[in-house]
């Protein structure tokens, strides 16, 4: 059944449906977006990499650490105790016991240290990264859900379709059982009833155990049993994605994809390692300054008799540039050096891979979603064609001109058909979501668009 009402989704890039065709509703309950939220709250995997963004923004602050004074106190106190005892037994010998403590505040900045401003660049790019990891993780999880519900929907269509193809059946079947009983058709045409029959009631085990099977699929994404999803409205009727040409997505995936930026971002980090390493030839200078304070208590006996007390407290401030020039390191920065630039060729071949890949799932996604759309129409032209053919079977085995085997495989084909229908729908709605997300532009929006077709 056709109707005229269309909704737009895809403009400039974004999703685009219209309503066309018979889809067979089965449950209503849950929407997608409600089913989303679920997945955002509960998916282990969409969770570890929240944790890895936070984790990921750290490294600015680790970076900017390299650039700031660094402040220490010290302090300690010792107790000492002293028995001296002299051989020439003219001097005196002497006990003494004394007490050390002191304290000392430090402050370094950094005046020159090339590699902690290269450090400081690299941790930007860090964050950058990370950002750009939990994006993709983000669009992940986007299409894991949406494919685990259309699973479910597409499994409880093949159980209907099953169960109404085994219902069509039995009346088939009851149908030659009494024309054989009164005679006008042969014990074959009950014979292939009834192995039909049985063939469906094999199938739509089969299909309940696949629809099981999927329903567990989506519960490891949600967190918990899916009791009802709402189903598409009557069929969806797919436009070309905008812009309707297949190099320009190309061209947005090969800089706009995710994957493609996590790799950039490598490489730049991999660049200006390279600059790192080699700042450990640079001399570096610090702006150091300390103030401190130092005492001593001491008690002295001698065996003459004679006491003394003395003690002492000083303090001490400094401030001046302290220069380090390395001179030789064993050759470990040269090494370090050499293998920050073969890093850096392996992050730029890292790079042009990810481009490649980038380009091709665009054009995988956009062939995908435009062969979808033929195959839709296609099979809705076939539909109705084999809903005709149905019909017309009937009607010639009522008359006789048509055996049982003729409508047996009429129904067959209509309900394989309609099956095929509904699983190229949602395919082709998923290679839209996959045709966005290797241009890096898939977003919750396009949840929510896809949720508008929802019953």
């Amino acid at each position: 059944m056709k109707m005229k009402k269309m909704i737009s989704l895809m403009s400039a890039g974004c999703l685009s449906v219209g309503l066309a065709a018979t889809f067979v509703p089965l449950a209503h309950g849950a929407d997608l977006m409600a089913v989303y939220r679920d997945a955002v709250a509960y998916d282990a995997q969409y969770a570890a990499a929240r944790a890895a963004l936070d984790a990921g923004r750290e490294k600015l602050p680790q970076g900017r650490a390299g650039l700031l004074p660094n402040v220490g106190l010290t302090g300690s106190t010792v107790w000492t105790e002293s028995d001296t005892k002299l051989r020439d037994p003219r001097f005196a010998s002497r006990e003494s016991q004394y007490n050390t403590n002191g304290w000392t505040v430090s402050l370094t900045q950094p005046v020159f240290r090339w590699q902690n401003w290269v450090a400081y660049n690299q941790s930007e790019l860090a964050v950058v990264q990370a950002e750009a990891q939990f994006s993709l993780a983000k669009q992940d999880l986007i299409i894991r859900t949406v494919v685990a519900y259309f699973d479910v929907l597409v499994a409880q269509d093949v159980l209907a379709t099953t169960q109404a193809q085994k219902v069509a059946i039995a009346e088939q079947l009851e149908s030659a059982k009494r024309n054989f009983e009164v005679g006008t058709a042969t014990i074959t045409d009950s014979q292939e009833a009834q192995s039909r029959y049985d063939l469906a009631i094999a199938q739509e085990i089969a299909a309940q155990n696949d629809l099981n099977v999927k329903r567990q699929v989506l519960r490891t994404v949600i967190g918990k049993e899916p009791e009802g999803l709402k189903p598409v409205k009557s069929g969806v009727r797919l436009d070309t994605p905008q812009p309707a040409d297949i190099e320009k997505w190309a061209e947005m995936a090969e800089t706009g994809s995710n994957v493609v930026q996590i790799s950039q971002a490598q490489y730049e980090i991999a660049e200006r390692e390279i600059e790192r390493q080699r700042a450990g030839h640079y001399p570096t200078v610090d702006l150091v300054a300390t103030r401190g304070r130092s005492s001593i208590s001491e008690t002295t006996a001698t065996s003459a008799g004679i006491g003394l007390n003395v003690g002492s407290d000083t303090n001490t401030n400094t401030i001046g540039l302290q220069l380090s020039i390395p001179i030789f390191s064993g050759g470990a920065t040269s090494s370090r050096t050499r293998e920050a630039v073969a890093l850096k060729e392996k992050a730029a071949a890292d790079l042009e891979n990810a481009r490649r890949t980038a380009a091709l799932n665009a054009r995988q996604g956009y062939l995908g979603v435009t062969s979808g759309m033929a195959q839709v129409r296609a099979f809705e032209a076939a539909l109705v064609s084999s809903q005709s053919s149905v019909d017309s079977n009937k009607l010639g085995y009522e008359v006789g001109v048509r055996i049982n085997i003729d409508v047996l495989n009429a129904q067959s084909q209509l309900y394989d058909t309609r099956q095929k229908l509904v699983k190229a729908r949602m395919d082709t709605l998923i290679s839209l979501l996959r045709l966005k997300a290797a241009a890096g532009s898939l977003s919750e929006e396009d949840v929510t668009a896809i949720n508008a077709l929802l019953d």
